[in-house]
């Protein structure tokens, strides 16, 4: 069953009540008999049970095969101009 809140009109007391959600909103205050307000709430947040929630459950065994073709590719991206071209030169030559 879900909590509803609701504010008095009247005297300004808040409170709680679990209802179905089939029942009618309450209409007057507990407390001065006023005229009450359901207001609109938040509602729960969802609960996340089993695994696949969390960074941990999908860790890669080992993390050195990415880490390595990374240095990798920066070497590669880090030559010199001079470097390229001399590179360039070599497969023109062949």
């Amino acid at each position: 069953m879900p909590t509803y809140e609701y504010k008095c009109t009247k005297c300004g007391h808040r409170f709680e009540i679990f209802q179905s959600m089939k029942d009618e909103p309450l209409t007057t205050c507990p407390v001065c008999k006023g005229k009450i307000k359901r207001l609109i709430g938040a509602g729960a947040g969802p609960i996340f049970k089993g695994t696949g929630f969390y960074q941990t459950d999908y860790k890669n065994p080992s993390n050195s095969k990415t880490s390595n073709s990374k240095t990798n590719n920066q070497s590669t991206n880090n030559k010199t101009a001079s470097d390229k071209k001399s590179d360039i030169k070599s497969k023109n030559k062949e």
